[in-house]
C-alpha cells in the first residue's frame, strides 16, 4: 500500500490521482486492509476537471480549481471504507487526503466513463469498460468475472479472463453486455489467451436494440436477438478477429456471447461505428 512517515507536525498527507478516463463518480473504497494501529484516521477527496496534457505542476499549483467531493470523513483500519453518492459532474484527477498520515492499500474508484465517440467514421471498442460497456448477466463465472471480459488491456493470467464452471448437463453459456454506444457491428475479436485446453469449442454473438432495458429486462424473452456471428470454432491462447462473418443487421444498444459449452475467454472486443 502507500503509507507516510510519521507526521510531527500540524498537517496531513496527500496524492493526486489521474483517472483512465474522465468520469462522473458513484463510489469511492478506501481500503485500509493490513493497516492495524497505522491508518488515517480520517480523509477526504478532491476532484478537479483538467484538459488533456495538463501538466502536474499545473495541477499541483491550483491551477485549475478543486471541488471537494467527500468531506472530512472517519476511517476504519483493516477495512475496506465504502462511500457512494451521485456527482453528476465529471473529473479527470482526484485528490486523497489522509490525516494526519498513515497508510492506505487500496484506492478505488467507481462511476461512468465519460467518452467522446468521435465521428461516424471512426471506429470504436463500444464493449469496453473504459468506453461505457457493461456486462449485465451471465450463465456462470465459477472461475473468473464476467466483468473481466472488457477490461483494458490484456489479460494477466486466466483469472483474469471470464470462465465458467464445466458444464455436465445439455445447454451452452452466455453473457449479455450493454455497448457503450448504440453502435453498427464491423468487428469482433475474441481473446482465448491463457486458455490451452479450457477454451470454448466454439462462440456466437447475437445483438438487439433495447435502449431502455436493464439488467432485469433483458433477460425476457421478448427481446428480439438477431444473431451478428453465426457458431465459430475457437482455439486455444490466441486472438480470433472476425469481420466477413459478421452479418449486418444495423445499429445496436446489446449484446449476447455464447460460448459452447463452456470454458473460459480473456478478452471481448467489439468494434463499431457509433450512432448518435
Amino acid at each position: 500500500g502507500w503509507e507516510t512517515r510519521r507526521r510531527r507536525s500540524e498537517g496531513y498527507d496527500w496524492c493526486i490521482i489521474r483517472l483512465g478516463k474522465p468520469g462522473m463518480i458513484k463510489e469511492l473504497d478506501i481500503d485500509t486492509n493490513h493497516f492495524v494501529g497505522n491508518h488515517p484516521t480520517h480523509a477526504s477527496v478532491d476532484a478537479c476537471l483538467v484538459p488533456p496534457l495538463t501538466s502536474i505542476d499545473d495541477i499541483t499549483n491550483n491551477k485549475y480549481e478543486w471541488v471537494e467531493i467527500l468531506p472530512r470523513s472517519e476511517l476504519q483500519g483493516d477495512s475496506q471504507n465504502l462511500f457512494t453518492f451521485n456527482k453528476g459532474n465529471p473529473f479527470t484527477h482526484l485528490r486523497l487526503n489522509i490525516y494526519p498520515d498513515g497508510g492506505v492499500a487500496r484506492f478505488k474508484v467507481y462511476g461512468h466513463p465519460k467518452e467522446s465517440l468521435g465521428s461516424k467514421k471512426d471506429w470504436f471498442d463500444a464493449a469496453a469498460a473504459e468506453n461505457g460497456g457493461k456486462t449485465l448477466a451471465c450463465s456462470n463465472m465459477h472461475f473468473g468475472d464476467m466483468k473481466n471480459l472488457i477490461s483494458p488491456g490484456i489479460a494477466i493470467d486466466m483469472s483474469d479472463g471470464w470462465e465458467t464452471k464445466r458444464r455436465r448437463s445439455p445447454g451452452h453459456d452466455w453473457v449479455i453486455l450493454k455497448l457503450g454506444a448504440p453502435c453498427a457491428i464491423e468487428r469482433i475479436v475474441v481473446d482465448t489467451l491463457h486458455f490451452k485446453g479450457n477454451f470454448p469449442d466454439s462462440c456466437s454473438l447475437e445483438e438487439c436494440f433495447a435502449p431502455n432495458a436493464d439488467k432485469d429486462s433483458i433477460l425476457l424473452d421478448d427481446i428480439d436477438w438477431q444473431e451478428v456471428l453465426p457458431d465459430s470454432k475457437l482455439g486455444s491462447n490466441r486472438e480470433h478477429i472476425f469481420s466477413k462473418e459478421l452479418k449486418q443487421t444495423g445499429p445496436q444498444t446489446h449484446m449476447r456471447f455464447n460460448i459452447y459449452p463452456d470454458g473460459g475467454v480473456s478478452r471481448l472486443r467489439i468494434f463499431g461505428h457509433p450512432i448518435t
